[in-house]
């Protein structure tokens, strides 16, 4: 069985209530980064001896917010000593729009990965785009690079739809599955 950490920034408990959901379905240590932009020595360590990794944030204006922008900044110490080279990587993302230019943020948390020798782990999931597609649908927003969620910006965590978490689920599972096949 392999480590798996989910480090992730939300700003409202959506995101935090994605992460579970990713968490669960791989089997993941969860790691916030809070308010600040911070995490502690320990989560760090957590990271260092993962052998997968998966990001998530929301996405605000079009990117990633500058708390998880600082905690990419801050993984410079691994890039430099390659620490995280050949670890495998996930990332999600979500915003109150069905599109609200998720895509943006999940191709930045994608380059992060391979900046650091990563190997990015897809959705692997074919979209639900049928006439008959309802919100309840596996992978109805139709991602591929990762996993996409939409978080009515009106309503809690708890509703966001339940393809979109089902969906979140099976991508954690799909992340620690090629994390076990490449490493063990």
């Amino acid at each position: 069985m392999s480590k798996v950490a989910v480090v992730y920034f939300s700003g409202y408990g959506h995101t935090k209530r994605v992460a579970e959901l990713v968490a669960e379905g791989a089997q993941a240590e969860q790691i916030e980064i809070n308010e600040n932009g911070d995490i502690t020595e320990g989560d760090w360590a957590i990271l260092n001896a993962a052998d997968a990794i998966i990001f998530g944030a929301p996405t605000y204006m079009g990117s990633v917010p500058w708390q998880f922008k600082k905690f990419a900044d801050a993984t410079s110490k691994a890039w430099f000593t390659r620490a995280w080279q050949d670890k495998v990587f996930g990332g999600f993302t979500n915003s109150a729009s069905l599109n609200g230019d998720k895509q943006v943020s999940l191709i930045w948390m994608q380059t992060l990965a391979s900046q650091h020798g990563g190997l990015w782990v897809s959705l692997g999931l074919p979209p639900s785009n049928t006439f008959s597609a309802t919100r309840n649908d596996i992978n109805n927003l139709g991602g591929s690079v990762g996993l996409l969620v939409q978080s009515p910006s009106d309503r809690p965590a708890d509703d966001i739809p339940s393809g979109d978490l089902e969906t979140a689920k099976q991508y954690g599972a799909r992340v620690a599955d090629i994390a076990v096949r490449l490493h063990g």
